[in-house]
């Protein structure tokens, strides 16, 4: 038994039992990953995979056992690797986020120049995607930190730590008949044709739960994933904009209203995502407290065991 083989059996489970993508992710060939499988099912006595052919179609019982060990037994060699590293060089390295857009866009700027003014030397990537993407990269380990709003505390796998929370706004062209309402009600919005972020993104669960709960059915002409996007649309007057209110800027956005929605629709919570067990450097959690002062690495670590109540907002 080897650790290739080892990582031969993970890819390919995570290549959703195909050899083929596995090898292509791995850079080796299709016939090495499954000849080193067969070898180590051999070893240990059991079939890891149901075989119809040359294809794996499924993981046998024994097989789905074995993957849960194999997950654990991979993440506890990369943590062997992340305190060699932590104690040799504690200043240089990489470190990894996913975020959606809005969170790229408006929250992470000033978060990512703080991080390199007292990282230099550590190579930070910043990698956008949808909230399942992001869940999906951080459980594979692709990425060492995951944000979003929407999905992230939906998978047993990562600890989602609440980052901060953040309400919806409404914008509109400044001559619009809403510009000059001191409080607009959702009777008043469902009247006009919405745009606003697509059903994965950005707490648009929360908009249509409002509506669904008065028997509303605005009509939305427009669904994106960037807050740009929807003001670009409100500007020539397509429709009226529901956005992040972190998403609007005065200076820039000249032209546009925009109008409080915090009484209309729930608060918004976006979450950190770490991989539970996975170890992580000093330089991650400086840049987790960077983003949410209150994630200190005492309260990271005590999450990480179980502490629910350490971190709830």
């Amino acid at each position: 038994m080897n650790l290739q083989q080892l990582r031969y059996v993970q890819e390919t489970i995570r290549s959703g039992l195909s050899l083929t993508a596995a090898a292509e992710r791995l850079h080796t060939s299709q016939p090495g990953i499954s000849r080193q499988i067969r070898d180590l099912e051999a070893e240990l006595g059991v079939q890891i995979f149901v075989r119809r052919g040359k294809r794996v179609t499924a993981l046998t019982e024994p097989g789905q056992a074995l993957a849960t060990i194999v997950d654990r037994a991979l993440q506890e060699i990369d943590n062997l690797r992340t305190v060699a590293s932590e104690f040799h060089d504690q200043d240089s390295g990489a470190l990894t986020i996913a975020a959606t857009h809005t969170q790229a866009r408006y929250a992470l700027p000033g978060v990512v120049a703080a991080f390199k003014r007292r990282y230099p030397r550590v190579r930070l990537s910043l990698v956008q995607g949808s909230p399942s993407q992001i869940a999906e990269m951080t459980m594979t380990g692709a990425v060492d930190v995951g944000i979003a709003t929407e999905a992230l505390d939906h998978y047993p796998r990562l600890l989602a730590l609440p980052g901060y929370t953040w309400h919806h706004s409404i914008i509109v062209p400044d001559d619009h008949p809403l510009a000059t309402q001191a409080k607009v009600t959702l009777e008043a919005l469902a009247g006009y044709e919405l745009i606003t972020y697509d059903p994965a993104f950005a707490g648009r669960t929360h908009i249509d739960e409002a509506f669904a709960a008065r028997q509303l059915r605005p009509e939305v002409v427009l669904a994106a994933i960037d807050s740009d996007v929807i003001k670009t649309y409100v500007e020539l007057g397509l429709g009226v904009g529901i956005i992040a209110a972190m998403a609007y800027d005065r200076a820039r956005d000249r032209g546009l209203t925009m109008l409080d929605a915090s009484h209309l629709f729930r608060s918004n919570t976006t979450r950190i995502a770490l991989l539970r067990g996975r170890r992580l450097r000093q330089f991650c959690y400086d840049f987790i407290e960077l983003f949410a002062p209150h994630l200190s690495r005492p309260m990271v670590d005590k999450a990480m065991t179980g502490s629910k109540e350490t971190y709830e907002l």
